[in-house]
């Protein structure tokens, strides 16, 4: 039996609104798992049912076998990290790390030995005896972290703690908090509307829109066999390229290139056969000039990018605009015209009416 279990989750507002739909997720133990979704999908809805900050209107939630709808947030083994930080700005970082372990009523001394030993892992041992508003973001989102950690609780609920950091901070705080997680063998899900944070801490992630669950997956699969457009084209940065077009005799045409997917779909060639199709592919797969085993389109460039280990190229295909990622020795000139391939097994196909993949 999984160790959390949500069956059949649903919210609904008293004004009527259906924030969440059918969520069903089984999560094992030590499990690191990410909601991940633009605004108001209904991740931190999720995430509140599971802290009981939220009811569940419907549906199960069970921790470890046990139903745990009518438990409160205390009695559920959990701690939740928020993106405000929600420090006391009158407490010294020791005191914002010990207020929970005094209220439990446990001896300072060992109090004092769990601070200093959480402030060590989180490097906050020469910050004790400062304020909140006298370290940075950073170091206060590690505060935040360290009083969740040091409850020695099962579950860790992570409400997007690093929205407030700059681009440098998070990328540190990742790591800081994988490593947190791998310490201390926690359950942990995290919610998140950045990919790049869902694809370098997950063990799996739940990409989800409009209240549903899109798909359920590891970093790998989710990037390689997304089910739908709207996974595709969330996982991965650039996203994915997408094209519509109408299938006919196997091949499609787009500006002035006849693509030859008959290979690609195989015997489900005849059943799209005058329909449209959504073309996908991602700006990393190609290969600048013609290849083996590729299809080849030509274009012309609009816009390049220098990004240091790789350059984006903004294309035109006779008016579909694309995305390429290129080696940055091999950028080509703004204006120009150019061919590029992309092999046959990076090539995305989905269905133009459900947007599911074919």
């Amino acid at each position: 039996m999984a160790y959390l279990s949500l069956k059949d989750i649903n919210k609904i507002y008293p004004n009527g609104f259906h924030a969440v739909h059918d969520f069903n997720l089984e999560i094992e133990k030590g499990e690191f798992i990410v909601f991940v979704g633009p605004s108001g999908c209904g991740k931190s809805t999720t995430l509140r049912m599971i802290a009981g900050l939220e009811d569940i209107s419907k549906g199960d939630f069970l921790i470890d076998g046990v139903r745990a709808n009518e438990k409160g947030p205390r009695d559920r083994g959990i701690a939740m990290v928020f993106q405000s930080y929600a420090l006391y700005p009158q407490m010294t970082v020791y005191d914002n790390l010990a207020f929970g372990l005094t209220l439990q009523g446990i001896d300072e001394d060992i109090i004092e030995k769990k601070v200093k030993n959480v402030a060590g892992i989180l490097g906050l041992t020469d910050y004790l005896d400062r304020l909140p508003k006298a370290i940075s973001g950073g170091q206060r989102q590690r505060v935040a972290v360290g009083r969740a950690i040091i409850r020695k609780v099962g579950i860790f609920l992570m409400d997007e703690p690093l929205s407030n950091l700059d681009a440098k901070q998070r990328v540190t705080m990742r790591s800081e908090i994988t490593d947190i997680h791998n310490k201390t063998g926690a359950t942990t899900i995290y919610v998140t509307h950045d990919q790049t944070e869902a694809m370098t801490m997950a063990d799996r992630i739940v990409v989800m829109k409009e209240g549903y669950i899109q798909q359920v997956g590891t970093p790998y699969d989710l990037y390689f066999n997304p089910v739908n457009v709207f996974v595709a084209g969330f996982i991965g940065e650039p996203p994915m390229n997408f094209v519509r077009a109408t299938l006919k005799k196997g091949k499609i045409t787009i500006g002035k290139n006849t693509l030859d997917l008959s290979e690609k779909l195989g015997d489900k060639a005849s059943k799209y056969e005058g329909k449209e199709i959504v073309f996908g592919f991602r700006p990393e797969a190609i290969v600048l000039g013609k290849a083996e085993n590729s299809l080849s389109i030509k274009a012309s460039v609009e816009l390049t990018e220098l990004l240091g280990d790789n350059t984006n190229v903004y294309v035109d295909i006779q008016g579909e605009k694309s995305i390429l990622k290129v080696n940055p020795h091999d950028t080509p000139e703004m204006d120009s015209d150019i061919e590029f391939s992309i092999p046959f097994e990076s090539v995305y196909l989905f269905d133009g009416e459900t947007e599911k993949r074919i």
